[in-house]
């Protein structure tokens, strides 16, 4: 039997890394360093190559969904936890112990037009979904498949 589809949604501050910097990436590809929430690590673990995801930038104005990237490389321990001069140094994280993941996402493509957090929240189909959720700040989480297929159509026909 076949395995299951996953889908995911990661999220960039679009001045730090936005999906035009992942374009522009060589091979448009780059690793998914510096995230320091277990729980968000624990989801990446789980991300198989191939599997898609929504790149999101957070913290811009209007937060939005801007496009799609894939997973090419699945979980390996992130450089960026044992090194005193990076901002996500890990003096706690040892290297035949470390705490802190990445993979290795590529560009997929980029929606058409951006789409807004308050136009997903408008969405009756999306009121489950993990973004959307109060207080919910995870910069990696899941996508249900039924979120993933609404959000298509929705970039389908928002053209900006």
């Amino acid at each position: 039997m076949a395995e299951k589809q996953h889908y995911w949604l990661m999220k960039s501050e679009p001045n730090a890394f936005s999906i035009d910097d992942l374009a522009r990436s060589p091979k448009q590809t780059t690793s998914w360093d510096g995230v320091r929430n277990y729980q968000a690590r624990n989801f990446m673990r789980a991300m198989k190559a191939g599997e898609q995801v929504l790149f999101y930038h957070s913290n811009a104005q209007p937060p939005c969904l801007v496009g799609i990237a894939e997973v090419v490389k699945t979980a390996y321990p992130d450089a960026t936890q044992f090194d005193p001069q990076d901002v996500h140094y890990d003096p706690g994280s040892l290297p035949d112990q470390p705490r802190w993941d990445v993979v290795d996402i590529r560009f997929v493509r980029k929606f058409a037009a951006p789409l807004s957090l308050n136009l997903l929240k408008e969405q009756s189909s999306l009121q489950g979904m993990e973004l959307l959720r109060k207080g919910s700040r995870l910069s990696v989480q899941p996508v249900s498949a039924a979120e993933w297929k609404e959000i298509l159509q929705l970039a389908r026909r928002h053209k900006g």
